[in-house]
């Protein structure tokens, strides 16, 4: 939509202007599910109250003035543009099912069906600039709704802020949801032993220099000139226009914390990447058997939130315009190597070499440098070329990966408990995309895939669990020894 500039239009930033760009068009997909039917007046009640439509990106037109810089505009909302409601069930295909014919589905019937029909809205469905740039698709039939929420109004980490604002516990119909608390680090010298202390704190900090320079190069080299080895799960140039399939891969978290305890200072996000490691490695080896050499690269990229505090955010503080926790999309980009092995009688191993991987990251100031070079990129020459360099840097790669730490105890949404939250984004040139959210002691991922590169999701996603469960009667064995 193109407007004349009023002086109450607010700019985009860089990054909102990056997500608008054809090649880079991203909506946000969160699917939840009640336990009770859908209640339509009670939703459209829920939103019309809700922090949501008092958001200014949620109640904002997006318009362009005439040299094609985008804005927001404030508009009027009008709900029933914006609420999408299907009344019949879908099949597995995600096509409507002849009511009349009567029928029988299970949970997991019910789960494919959902998760076909996002992925179906994955692939050239994007959200009408006639409105603000958001809608919700409740599955009466499936006890399910779908936020589309545009990547240009924030992040993962800004959105789901916003949705757990608006929810309550489960148990507690007062109470906002339960979060994992903060973890703050404190360093501090010991009497008599100054010296020491300062020898370690300047190790670090070259350490942090040495390792920001080398992942900073890689970034850039990977952003223009160096690629992934092909194999059965690359995408490429044009890929994001194939038709997808979704999966869900389910987890126990308390798995994950029993392996995590297993080797020291290791963290949740440790234990996912050797697992996305292990589960590769054996899907591999099941498409494509004694073809690929031991030790083989596979690049994944992974979305790191930059704020102050880590985790989900106080909504209060993000909408404020000059907190550090501010709205938006506030996330740098890392890659994360993960590397084809044929197993061993050690299923930790996969785990201790995404620690040390992963530990070097957490060390480096890379997540920072490529927010920085976004920014700086977009600037000086514009959404064009930063969408050319953020778009070649996912053609050189394989997989994205994202992890959110979601509610501890079960929550409810316009008065009705929530069984899951999953959620995921519309298709990227990678043939492979991975979210995972944890909610109330589970763990699910979302893998979207191009269908005629990976046309066995399900199957990834048993590699995966398989993983896990692996690495889990590992440590058991250890611990009986």
């Amino acid at each position: 939509m193109v407007c004349p500039e009023t002086s109450s239009d607010e700019p985009l930033t860089p990054a909102g202007r990056l997500f608008l760009q054809p090649e880079t068009d991203i909506v946000i997909h969160c699917i939840i599910r009640g336990k009770n039917p859908a209640d339509m007046d009670a939703i459209k009640s829920a939103i019309k109250s809700s922090l949501m439509v008092q958001h200014p990106r949620f109640c904002s037109l997006l318009v362009r003035d005439k040299n094609g810089f985008e804005h927001w505009r404030k508009t009027p909302i009008d709900i029933g543009q914006h609420v999408v409601v299907l009344n019949n069930r879908l099949d597995k295909s995600g096509n409507f099912i002849d009511q009349t014919q009567g029928s029988t589905t299970t949970e997991e019937d019910d789960e494919a069906a959902v998760n076909q029909y996002v992925a179906d809205l994955s692939v050239s469905s994007p959200l009408s600039t006639d409105k603000p740039l958001w809608e919700l698709h409740v599955l009466t039939a499936h006890k399910c709704a779908v936020f589309r929420i545009h990547h240009s109004l924030g992040d993962g980490i800004s959105l789901m802020s916003m949705l757990m604002a608006n929810c309550r516990r489960a148990d507690d119909a007062d109470a906002l949801p339960r979060m994992v608390p903060d973890k703050k680090t404190v360093i501090k010298g010991e009497k008599g032993r100054d010296w020491f202390w300062l020898f370690g704190v300047l190790w670090w900090f070259l350490k942090m220099v040495v390792f920001t320079l080398l992942f900073s190069m890689e970034f850039v080299l990977r952003s223009l000139l160096v690629s992934d080895e092909k194999t059965a799960i690359t995408g490429g140039d044009g890929v994001e226009l194939w038709p997808r399939k979704l999966a869900t891969a389910k987890f126990l978290l308390d798995d994950m914390k029993l392996i995590k305890r297993a080797v020291p200072d290791t963290t949740i996000n440790d234990v996912l990447l050797g697992m996305v490691s292990s589960g590769l490695s054996r899907y591999l080896d099941h498409r494509t058997p004694n073809v690929l050499h031991e030790g083989l690269r596979i690049t994944g990229v992974a979305m790191v939130n930059i704020r102050p505090q880590p985790g989900l955010q106080d909504l209060s503080k993000l909408m404020k315009s000059n907190t550090k926790a501010r709205w938006g999309n506030k996330f740098g980009v890392i890659l994360i190597p993960v590397y084809y092995h044929k197993g061993g009688n050690d299923p930790l191993e996969y785990l201790k070499r995404a620690k040390a991987i992963v530990d070097k990251k957490k060390h480096s100031l890379e997540a920072y440098f490529s927010y920085k070079i976004g920014d700086l990129v977009m600037s000086l020459l514009g959404p064009k070329y930063a969408c050319m360099l953020n778009y070649k840097l996912l053609c050189n790669t394989t997989f994205t990966l994202s992890n959110v730490a979601g509610p501890l105890e079960e929550i409810s949404l316009a008065g009705n408990p929530l069984s899951s939250i999953k959620v995921n984004t519309s298709s990227l040139p990678q043939a492979l995309t991975m979210h995972m959210l944890s909610y109330a002691g589970k763990a699910e991922m979302q893998i979207l895939v191009a269908k005629d590169i990976i046309p066995d999701p399900e199957f990834l996603a048993k590699c995966f669990e398989y993983a896990l469960l692996e690495m889990k009667e590992a440590v058991l064995r250890t611990n009986k020894a």
